[in-house]
């Protein structure tokens, strides 16, 4: 399972990258592993604005579907329209595959997240 060091991870399985007052966000590969073969993803708008928690996608596989939440509170400044065609990139590399990246609204918020080490240790109790 592959935790990439350097980002934030939530209890959903999402990953956010910061960069200033931006973020990247996508599934973990632990996320894209559960689900299994990606065959669908359903993408918000550009300048949609979600609060922590809140569904903003929707990714469907051959075993399910799941909502992906925002960690943080945000506006979407940028979807990955790639996705909309080859939903498997995501199951490819989950960390280069991402979703949306926003504006962050509220910074501190970053606190509540998981780093990897806290991801990792989080997911060898979850399994």
């Amino acid at each position: 399972m592959k935790i990439v060091e350097g980002l934030y991870y939530t209890k959903d399985h999402e990953w956010l990258k910061v960069e200033g007052d931006e973020a990247t966000i996508g599934l973990s590969d632990f996320a894209q592993d559960q689900l299994g073969d990606i065959v669908y993803v359903e993408l918000p708008e550009v300048d949609d604005e979600f609060e922590k928690e809140e569904a903003f996608a929707a990714v469907e596989s051959v075993k399910a579907a799941a909502d992906v939440y925002m960690p943080v509170d945000g506006r979407v400044i940028d979807v990955n329209e790639e996705l909309l065609d080859d939903p498997e990139l995501i199951n490819q590399d989950p960390y280069e595959a991402w979703i949306v990246k926003i504006e962050l609204t509220d910074k501190s918020q970053l606190d509540e997240l998981m780093d990897s080490k806290e991801y990792e240790k989080f997911l060898d109790e979850e399994v």
